[in-house]
């Protein structure tokens, strides 16, 4: 099990390591496999991409995230500015996916909120959301359309799991009700637990995933 102090180092050398991030701005602080991000970046997306690179070391428990995003003189942009360009962004997306999704915004924070066919739209209209210039956050409350599920969705899942080379898929419990889906057991990493997540999502439908799984470090 790392350190404290490892945890930090090897934290703060992903992030500085990263492109995408002024790592300089970012301060890190680790207790009890607790990390923290502090300071502040200059967009939503580089603070995503922290979020990220944060959660690719090993050894984490929990990631607290505080960075402020400070945009800088050029970024910014009043709400009106914004939403037309997120609105924008959600046309250039797989058709049908624009028309579904509402977008409410209140000083350059932006909410999603409608429904769609499958997970990945969701994560796909917040992808997309995330790029456009101005924007401070994104709370992405688009739900899932329930689809007519089948009696063996959980075979599906665990069979989805069983075919991931990543995953220990005997360490990993599934419980279904309806089309929600709970995890549970043990997984080794962050990577894993994603791995996991994405194989349970991936199953036709599912509409919300419980990630209840432990990591052992």
């Amino acid at each position: 099990m790392k350190t404290s102090i490892q945890l930090q180092q090897d934290v703060m050398a992903e992030l500085a390591c990263d492109p995408a991030l002024e790592a300089s701005h970012i301060g890190v602080t680790v207790d009890q496999g607790i990390v923290t991000l502090s300071g502040h970046v200059s967009s939503f997306l580089e603070k995503w991409d922290a979020e990220r690179a944060a959660q690719r070391v090993h050894g984490m428990k929990a990631l607290v995230v505080e960075l402020d995003v400070k945009l800088p003189a050029l970024s910014q942009r009043d709400d009106q500015d914004i939403v037309r360009a997120a609105n924008n962004a959600l046309q250039c997306m797989t058709s049908g996916i624009c028309d579904a999704v509402k977008v409410l915004i209140d000083n350059g924070w932006i909410t999603l909120s409608g429904n769609v066919d499958w997970q990945y739209q969701k994560l796909a209209a917040a992808e997309a959301i995330r790029h456009v210039t101005g924007v401070r956050g994104v709370s992405n409350l688009i739900g899932i359309k329930p689809h007519v599920i089948a009696a063996n969705v959980r075979h599906d899942i665990e069979a989805a799991l069983a075919r991931h080379a990543s995953l220990n898929a005997k360490r990993i419990q599934v419980q279904v009700n309806g089309g929600d889906v709970v995890l549970s057991g043990f997984a080794d990493n962050w990577g894993e637990r994603q791995a996991a997540l994405h194989a349970a999502w991936a199953v036709p439908g599912v509409h919300s995933v419980v990630d209840k799984t432990l990591l052992t470090l």
